[in-house]
């Protein structure tokens, strides 16, 4: 029921920037029932499953408009990175004639998963507002409030002008036709458009139906870079323009009323007023997982556990309303799902648009609920229904926690004295537990045991504003006193978050790097370090940095596997393969840090097919102390070539050294292959270690999703990995029954995984040697407060009795890392 997040997916996602949050409408029924309808639709093609047009408007400097351009937005509803080089956005009027021509915009670099990418347009005359930096720019003068806007492979206009011939165009990867557009896919176009409000996707759930896909609203629009809104004349956000009054068939309706007691709300997409309650929580930033609002509380409670009392009011600009003023809300009932329903996700009950009163200010807050181990389910969520979702199923707070969360979404909460379980974030966010007893480590982080126990009592800590302080916390530390702030559901991690309104004390509990013991003359150490997407154009510092951890920590193993070292430029992407630069800066930074010259060996992959940071090409490594060891190198070896077993006994050996284990396999495509190298101990024992870095848990649905239990379909491809590594092993055993084999690295993957017992033969193979430690002690990794293990190191039956053990924790508990993963090493007895 788990997944973790990794280094090529999850991490630099965010760092990429990912866009500030769109306000999508979901529909009120769900995806499948969408798509079920797809077949009465007029005119459609292959509805799209990443790039889409995500929002257009044609009112830019019209009269009453705000912004100064017409603008059109892209989204990316897949995970996977799209060329945009050879794409165009095109345009016809609403009522073409047969000679009416397209107009187009070229479009340059990319679009990133689950990213956006705005196109500006042109320009009125009017408007106070400019729109955030384009990634694109034409100069199209588009109808406010009708027209067809097109995303084209290539560069040549369309010639289409009615709906049956644009969807036969191949060309054409998303149409949409707004206001009385001829030519738009589906039922109808899509209605609203108008000088003051835009057309946008109400979920990036694709049904080729214009009219059902899309709603009008103020324009909302977001760059590559995650920037929206613009800036007004004096440089704040511009408001949203709300009718004055709701309409007249408005719901009077109080916030359990839509919360209901289920996850989604019974009022979704309905209009709704005289919502009252008390401000709990006001958010002045947005950033890549939080949004401009407030929350508010109904101090007047119903008696149905089930149904929450809090709820989130977004309003795109900053909110006036101040904490502890009784508000009357009136707006749109939106269940929002961070980056689109199929993502998985569950989704946030909101009210949009808002219209708000405020009837008195300075009044006390609702009491908070005091959550506590004794309070908190064990258990964590109910099975999903036929589909797998939970979302319609009846809220039973007391017996699952993922329910109990759920029923206390928007309100206000409180923890005390809780213990530190996840490092503070470059985001102002840690993990706590309200149970730090529960599986702990020895250092006060919360052990990861098994798929059947996430730790249900685990919670994010997150800063309500960016601007307010918050503690540089480490695994062990305390949150003494009270926290306190409203319970929200976090787009980013995917789980729900206190907003701390009140932050308790920061108590720092001393915790220190571990330093590896010393290894004996007659030992040789051999060291699995994923060094996090190094390359020769990182600063210095973490090169030094890396280099001490090395010398001084892991005391100068005489064998390292490194993962994700980056070729000669990072992440341009250039075709640049080679990654000498930066393996000779991290040797020169370990020498001068005191430790060995050490020599290096790597395989250059071929350019962009091992997976990772765009551009990065990044592959496993050796290092190796000549003093120590020596590397035993046979020719031939390179991206495409496998390696094999030749001889027998004392005789056995590598066909080529370093070589890749069946590099061609599919089940390596846009993974890195595992390399096997053979080493010489100084008493000329033969010693083959084969660096790992098994592919990425990208695509895993979330622990704390609406899908239970998550799909880890990212697990398909590791065994596979596992079953082609597993028998090759078998292979060098069969040669030589006395063979020494060392398999580590960063398999991506738990200890009681599919794949770990695969690769191992559940044990028969190779011992996962994080087994032999005590529990608490077994992880290498800290992923939303679980502390767990996707590094490891493998050994065969002949080693067993001759080594020693343990993983070494310098970054993984820490506010201040040099890498996500704590190194490892085991020491031989040749």
């Amino acid at each position: 029921m788990s997944h973790s997040s990794d280094e090529e997916t999850f991490r630099p996602a965010r760092h990429r920037a990912n866009p500030l949050r769109k306000r999508l409408i979901p529909l009120a029924i769900t995806g499948s029932v969408v798509l079920a309808g797809v077949g009465v639709h007029s005119a459609f093609a292959t509805p799209s499953a990443d790039a889409v047009i995500s929002e257009v408007y044609g009112g830019g400097g019209n009269s009453g408009a705000t912004l100064t351009n017409d603008f059109i937005e892209l989204a990316n509803a897949g995970a996977g990175t799209l060329d945009l080089s050879d794409y165009t956005v095109q345009y016809l009027s609403g009522n073409p004639g047969p000679t009416t021509k397209w107009q187009a915009t070229r479009l340059t670099g990319s679009l990133a998963g689950n990213g956006r990418y705005l196109i500006q347009e042109a320009a009125g005359t009017g408007g106070t507002t400019t729109l955030p930096t384009p990634d694109a720019t034409g100069n199209i003068n588009m109808s406010g409030t009708t027209g067809t806007v097109a995303l084209v492979k290539g560069t040549d206009l369309l010639t289409c002008v009615t709906a049956e011939d644009c969807a036969a165009d191949s060309r054409v990867k998303d149409l949409v036709g707004f206001g009385t557009a001829v030519v738009h896919e589906g039922s109808g176009a899509a209605a609203g458009a108008s000088n003051t409000e835009s057309v946008a996707r109400k979920t990036l759930v694709d049904t080729d139906d214009n009219a059902a896909d899309f709603a009008a609203g103020a324009p909302t629009p977001e760059n590559s870079g995650g920037a929206g809104g613009g800036t007004g004349d004096d440089g704040s956000s511009p408001s949203p323009s709300p009718t004055a009054t709701p309409p007249a068939d408005a719901i009077s309706a109080k916030i359990h009323d839509i919360q209901g007691t289920t996850r989604r709300s019974p009022l979704a997409t309905k209009d709704v007023k005289d919502v009252t309650g008390i401000v709990t929580g006001v958010r002045t930033t947005s950033t890549s997982s939080t949004s401009k609002g407030f929350w508010m509380q109904d101090p007047k409670a119903d008696k149905d556990p089930r149904t929450s009392e809090g709820i989130f009011v977004y309003t795109s600009s900053n909110p006036t309303v101040k904490v502890g003023d009784s508000v009357s809300v009136a707006g749109v009932v939106s269940e929002y799902y961070p980056g689109g329903y199929d993502s998985g996700i569950q989704s946030i009950t909101e009210i949009i648009k808002p219209i708000v009163t405020v009837l008195s200010s300075g009044n006390a807050l609702p009491a908070p609920v005091v959550l506590t181990k004794k309070n908190i389910p064990t258990a964590w969520s109910p099975a999903g229904g036929s589909d797998g979702s939970i979302d319609n199923l009846e809220l039973e707070p007391t017996k699952y926690a993922l329910d109990f969360y759920e029923s206390l979404e928007g309100m206000n909460v409180q923890i005390s004295d809780a213990g530190v379980v996840g490092a503070t974030d470059a985001y102002k966010e840690l993990w706590v537990s309200v149970d730090p007893k529960h599986n702990k480590t020895k250092r006060g982080g919360t052990y990861y045991p098994s798929y059947d126990d996430p730790n249900s009592t685990r919670l994010q800590v997150q800063a309500m504003n960016t601007s307010d302080a918050f503690p540089m916390a480490n695994v062990g530390d305390t949150l003494k006193g009270v926290t306190e702030g409203p319970l929200d559901y976090s787009q980013y991690a995917g789980t729900y978050i206190l907003e701390a309104r009140t932050l308790g004390t920061y108590v720092d509990n001393g915790l220190k790097p571990q330093v590896a013991a010393a290894p004996k003359s007659n030992e040789v150490a051999i060291a699995t370090y994923n060094v996090e997407n190094l390359a020769p154009t990182d600063a210095q510092s973490k090169f030094d940095r890396l280099a001490k951890g090395l010398v001084t920590n892991l005391r100068a193993p005489g064998i390292v596997a490194l993962e994700e070292i980056q070729d000669n430029n990072g992440a341009v992407d250039d075709g640049t393969v080679d990654a000498d630069k930066t393996l000779n800066k991290l040797t020169a930074a370990i020498a001068a840090a005191g430790g060995p010259q050490y020599s290096w060996r790597q395989i250059s992959p071929q350019n962009d097919k091992d997976g990772g940071q765009p551009g990065g090409n990044i592959r496993t490594a050796f290092l190796f102390d000549p003093t120590q060891v020596s590397f035993v190198d046979w020719p031939g070896g390179d991206a495409t070539t496998a390696v094999d077993v030749t001889g027998k006994n004392n005789k056995t050996s590598l066909t080529v050294s370093p070589g890749r284990i069946t590099p061609n396999d599919e089940a390596w495509n846009s993974s890195r292959k595992p390399m096997v190298g053979q080493f010489l101990t100084r008493n000329n024992k033969t010693i083959f270690v084969i660096a790992n870095h098994f592919n990425s848990k990208g695509g895993d649905q979330n622990i704390a999703g609406r899908i239970q239990e998550p799909v880890r379909s990212s697990e398909v491809q590791r065994m596979k990995q596992a079953t082609l590594e597993n028998a090759f092993v078998k292979k060098l055993e069969a040669a030589d029954s006395k063979a020494l084999i060392v398999s580590l690295g960063d398999f991506n993957d738990y200890q009681f995984s599919p794949a770990l017992n695969t690769l191992t033969g559940n044990g028969t193979v190779l011992t996962d040697m994080i087994n032999t430690l005590p529990k608490e002690e077994r992880y290498s990794y800290v992923f939303q407060g679980n502390s767990q293990v996707l590094d490891h190191i493998l050994v065969n039956p002949t080693m067993l009795g001759k080594v020693s053990y343990e993983v070494v924790h310098i970054n993984s508990e820490f506010a201040d890392q040099t890498s996500d993963h704590d190194p490892q090493v085991l020491r031989l007895k040749p």
